[in-house]
């Protein structure tokens, strides 16, 4: 599915957030600011726009996963027209289980992937082992506002906006539709905090984003 929508996929990004998400990426990535990562990596990361985003970091080296090789290959053009890619390297892999060494990066992040994990313990619980311990992961991802009417709003907009226009410019019948079901599905809040706690990590919070439209999640992972 994302092999099929990658040459919109950035487009509609934009499009459909009304450029939001590109300030919710900035926000992923001040979250590590004061951390200083040498060694980053971005899971789930598309056409690398948070791998990109965390260039504002200095580090020596941001490692790229995702399973879709259409996406990481848009991705390797942005990086390459940057003169990024002796820093930023992409790899197709699965989170569940990832072509990685244990104790590894000093910091990992993740930008509305978590709720595509086949496995999300399983996921969380590798990027754990990859993680140097005590070292920090950072979650963005889509929330369920509560307060009226931002839910009504949102609901309608994800319902019957988001597949229309999505259907329209990545000329792809489903992807759109799954977009707002997977929203949906994923368990957010304290009980995806719940998650990360028994995947390994500690010193758990989360910050909502544009009146609860989307969330950040931060943990440590598990000293040894």
């Amino acid at each position: 599915m994302f092999d099929s929508i990658a040459h919109r996929y950035d487009l509609l990004n934009h499009l459909l957030s009304l450029g939001i998400d590109r300030l919710w990426r900035k926000k992923a990535v001040s979250m590590l600011e004061s951390e200083r990562p040498r060694r980053i990596l971005d899971v789930a990361t598309g056409t690398a726009d948070l791998a990109i985003e965390a260039l504002r970091l200095n580090p020596e080296r941001v490692v790229g996963i995702d399973i879709s090789e259409e996406m990481l290959e848009k991705g390797r053009v942005k990086v390459a027209n940057l003169g990024k890619a002796g820093i930023i390297d992409l790899r197709q892999g699965a989170v569940e289980e990832l072509p990685l060494d244990d104790n590894t990066f000093d910091a990992a992040l993740v930008a509305f992937g978590v709720r595509n994990f086949e496995n999300l313990r399983l996921g969380l619980e590798e990027i754990a082992r990859v993680l140097v311990p005590g070292q920090p992961l950072v979650v963005l991802e889509f929330s369920h506002p509560s307060r009226f009417p931002v839910r009504q709003v949102y609901d309608f907009y994800f319902r019957h906006v988001v597949p229309r226009v999505g259907r329209a410019v990545s000329k792809n019948a489903t992807a759109y539709e799954y977009l707002p079901e997977s929203v949906r599905a994923f368990p957010h809040g304290q009980s995806f905090l719940d998650e990360m706690e028994a995947s390994g990590f500690t010193n758990l919070r989360q910050e909502s984003l544009t009146f609860g439209i989307a969330s950040l999640y931060y943990g440590r992972s598990r000293l040894m």
